[in-house]
């Protein structure tokens, strides 16, 4: 998949910390107003994520350490099994923005990014996950866990861009030294009661977002799943600082995303 695509993604983000009930409720109102996103494998809007987290031996990114604090590297995948489409994505916080570059590479690419890592070698040029290749080795990262989960999501265009409403649910966590993804392992339960709802949009509050902060009375949350997965799993090998900045998907639920 060489000429597979790259992206910079910019958006603000709100999260919220939801009970199964709202949750419910939500994914019903979304189902009636928004329309299914394109990932998904039937109106429903339902669809597996798995994702591949990164940290350097001492935690920096967990312990938000300098640059460490605006950037997180990540592999995703959509989905149960191992059909083509996998991304490679960091996001930054930059100028008042989170930022995502993203890019696609087939599954069985994925055995490069080892080289270097969790093999001997080097970040090779010329294939399309060169540059996040790169910053791992630069950033000394090492994949560390894999968080998988359940997620509705629906999206739609307005007047003022793109909006997207996930609900991320049944989230579970286990350790990992290499770079490949178990679909199917058990892992360890993170959140079976609170549902994470995320909202996301370009510009402005959407009309459509307020109405539905207003309708289910809705709090923002400050919440990680990394930190989540972090905290069952015992990843962490060197104590948090509290003084640490929050991390970029960790934000006050009004910051940019």
């Amino acid at each position: 998949m060489a000429g597979a695509e790259t992206r910079e993604l910019a958006a603000t983000e709100i999260k919220f910390l939801i009970d199964l009930n709202c949750a419910r409720a939500i994914s019903d109102w979304a189902r009636s107003r928004i329309g299914p996103d394109p990932n998904a494998p039937d109106e429903t809007g339902y669809y597996q994520t798995t994702s591949l987290y990164f940290d350097t031996a001492s935690r920096d990114v967990l312990n938000q350490r300098g640059s460490y604090a605006r950037s997180k590297y990540r592999v995703r995948r959509y989905g149960g099994g191992d059909g083509e489409g996998t991304f490679l994505e960091r996001k930054l916080k930059k100028g008042g923005m989170v930022r995502k570059r993203r890019s696609v590479i087939g599954i069985g690419d994925l055995s490069r990014l080892a080289q270097g890592i969790t093999e001997s070698g080097g970040a090779e040029r010329g294939w399309n996950g060169y540059w996040f290749h790169r910053r791992l080795l630069a950033r000394q990262l090492r994949p560390v866990c894999q968080i998988a989960y359940r997620r509705l999501a629906r999206v739609t265009e307005t007047g003022s861009g793109p909006l997207r409403l996930t609900v991320d649910q049944e989230m579970r966590a286990h350790r990992i030294d290499h770079l490949r993804f178990e679909h199917g392992a058990p892992g360890i339960l993170l959140s079976e009661k609170q549902p994470i709802l995320e909202l996301k949009f370009r510009q402005a509050m959407p009309e459509l977002f307020a109405q539905l902060i207003e309708e289910f009375h809705l709090s923002p949350a400050t919440v990680s799943k990394y930190r989540l997965a972090a905290a069952a799993l015992g990843i962490s090998n060197v104590p948090l600082d509290p003084n640490a900045e929050c991390e970029a998907d960790e934000q006050p639920a009004t910051a940019p995303f």
